[in-house]
């Protein structure tokens, strides 16, 4: 087998040309074999087999930088930078990352996760080059997905400004920045991308010297070519606008091809963006024709494409179909997504209310100043998204929408720990900044009868910003509905306390029943509102509470713990014991939430021994 002998980019480099397409075929084959037994993301890495081989074939990964946006196409990459042998541990704990990691190897040039920001990343990496003296090349592999979101403007923008040596690779898959129409644009298409074209480009440019545009000829040549590329190839335009030469389109599927552009832009020492079409699963039937179910794919059979376990209830898929009936109820009620209607249950609703559903593509904070003006104007719009992506919203959740106290509503998906796509996915910051902004109201339930009701509650009796946030997945043994109260109380105990919110309730009632067992009587809370908290409804539940544990998957500075611990040290009913269970100021891993709750202590067995020794000490 050709792979197997792959340990390095050099190795790719020494490969002779007429072993590639096996090589390629080989890849394909051990991503379908790997990622049908891990799950992770198939068809983006499927399609830029050839693109990745030959970057490793043009440059140097080791000194050269490569920076991915988002970095979903990287396995590629990881396989051929010497991780081969690991990629049984892809996406588990203590295992591969499925996103770059610098930690991992050199070849890794910088963390990646979110989208639309290679540009930028890129040009800092290239303008520390310069300063620095060094001699390396810089890229930036974006998808065209990405080019919907503001950031990747910006950093094309000032890249193409800035005269830095840097290429950006456009991998193109699906979405054009402007349809090319008719013969002439496909055949100068072809043509722009045959290696004798770069060839006699580079012999033109040389007639002139190293400065053609000072020369008269060229320039009234180079003005007569830029007329008919306006009107042949308006997408071109775009980035020679901003100052880029524009290679492309080229074949992403084609390696010579691929290496030609690719030399060629290296050779030309300026911003250059290599325009790259590529087939999304390419190589995969069940991939090719269903690309999107195959982009985050969970364990499935390599031969049919069938997945190994069927979708189940999740709180994603009832928040669509609740979400669905209020709007059959209220002609108000609109829906908004960030390029993830399926991820965020709402592809039903986006069939049944084509009108009332909007994807804003990879543009978060868009998608919540859009909800804004919506709210404004008497909508009632509501903005699902992933937690870890409404990060990327913060200035307008408290320019557009705060400050305004507009009845924006907040679907917060994949709050807590998410598992399998590690530190840059897990939603474990929206319960320390969404509290703080003021008019905020944030809900938590714990099962999918509380998930209904509490958005509900959210679209038609409360006013101002409302958040409603929920984890991945289904729920646990908790099924009751306690929505009505802003705190519940679910065990009775005498003397301990455990106070958590969302599905975290689960570990806090196993975590009594094992401390019952040891003789210990603890109460358990159920917070099902996080903000705003009344100090006097809280400081009712603690009166007799000696030792009080707080349990949250989210960060410690600025926990919830941490907010009612000062609630109730302003109220004189401060616990003799306080323990707060969190991540504290670490980034959690890739691995399972179960595996994740237990390394960090959040489990039912590390709360009631937590307790324990609480009770021991006193």
């Amino acid at each position: 087998m050709l792979l197997e002998s792959i340990h390095s980019p050099a190795d790719v480099r020494a490969l002779p040309e007429g072993q590639l397409p096996q090589l390629c075929q080989e890849l394909r084959e051990f991503l379908v074999k790997s990622v049908s037994q891990t799950g992770g993301h198939l068809a983006s890495n499927l399609g830029t087999v050839e693109l990745t081989v030959a970057i490793h074939r043009v440059f140097d990964t080791e000194r050269d930088r490569l920076v991915f946006d988002v970095g979903h196409q990287c396995y590629v990459h990881k396989i051929l930078t010497g991780r081969r042998e690991r990629f049984d541990t892809l996406r588990q704990l203590d295992g591969l990352s499925g996103f770059p990691k610098p930690h991992e190897s050199v070849h890794d040039a910088f963390i990646a996760g979110h989208a639309s920001n290679s540009v930028s990343v890129a040009l800092g990496l290239a303008r520390a080059r310069t300063l620095g003296g060094g001699d390396y090349c810089v890229l930036a592999l974006i998808g065209d997905g990405a080019l919907t979101g503001g950031l990747a403007y910006e950093g094309l923008n000032n890249a193409g400004a800035s005269g830095e040596p840097l290429i950006v690779i456009l991998n193109d898959n699906g979405m054009s920045i402007n349809p090319n129409v008719g013969a002439m644009p496909s055949h100068l298409a072809r043509l722009r991308s045959r290696p004798g074209y770069y060839h006699f480009k580079k012999w033109y440019r040389g007639l002139f010297g190293p400065r053609p545009m000072r020369n008269p000829i060229y320039r009234f040549n180079h003005k007569v070519k830029t007329f008919l590329k306006r009107s042949l190839f308006p997408g071109s335009t775009l980035f020679e606008d901003m100052g880029f030469t524009y290679l492309g389109p080229v074949d992403g599927h084609d390696l010579p091809r691929l290496c030609d552009a690719l030399r060629w832009a290296r050779e030309l020492s300026c911003p250059v963006v290599v325009h790259v079409n590529t087939v999304k699963g390419k190589g995969c039937p069940f991939a090719e024709r269903n690309p999107d179910m195959y982009h985050g794919v969970g364990p499935f059979d390599p031969e049919t494409g069938l997945l190994r376990k069927t979708g189940e209830e999740s709180f994603s898929s009832v928040f669509g179909k609740a979400l669905a009936d209020f709007a059959r109820e209220d002609g108000r009620v609109c829906a908004i997504t960030a390029a993830m209607a399926d991820g965020t249950g709402l592809s039903g609703f986006a069939k049944t209310f084509p009108d009332r559903f909007f994807d804003v593509g990879i543009a978060e904070g868009h998608g919540v100043s859009m909800a804004a003006g919506m709210a404004a104007q008497g909508l009632l719009p509501v903005f699902a998204v992933y937690s870890t992506f409404l990060q990327r919203s913060y200035d307008m959740l408290i320019h557009d929408v705060a400050l305004e106290n507009l009845h924006v509503v907040l679907g917060v998906d994949r709050a807590g720990l998410v598992g399998a796509d590690g530190e840059t996915h897990h939603g474990c910051f929206d319960p320390l900044f969404l509290p703080a902004l003021p008019g905020y109201t944030v809900l938590c339930p714990a099962s999918f009868a509380e998930l209904r009701h509490m958005l509900r509650r959210a679209l038609f009796a409360l006013n101002g910003p409302v958040a409603v946030r929920y984890p991945r997945g289904g729920e646990g043994a908790y099924r009751e509905d306690t929505s009505g109260k802003p705190l519940a109380r679910l065990r009775e105990g005498k003397g301990v306390t455990l106070l958590t919110y969302g599905v975290l309730v689960n570990q806090a009632l196993e975590a009594a029943a094992r401390l019952e067992q040891r003789g210990i009587q603890a109460e358990v809370l159920k917070l099902n509102q996080i903000a705003p908290l009344d100090g006097a409804v809280l400081a009712g539940f603690f009166e007799e509470t000696d030792i009080l544990l707080v349990l949250e998957d989210c960060f410690g500075a600025g926990c919830v713990g941490q907010r009612i611990a000062a609630i109730l040290a302003e109220e004189g009913r401060a616990p003799r014991r306080l323990i707060l269970k969190n991540l504290g100021r670490t980034f959690a891993p890739e691995g399972s939430v179960p595996q994740l709750e237990e390394r960090f202590g959040l489990d039912a067995a590390a709360v009631a021994a937590a307790v324990e020794e609480a009770c021991h000490e006193r």
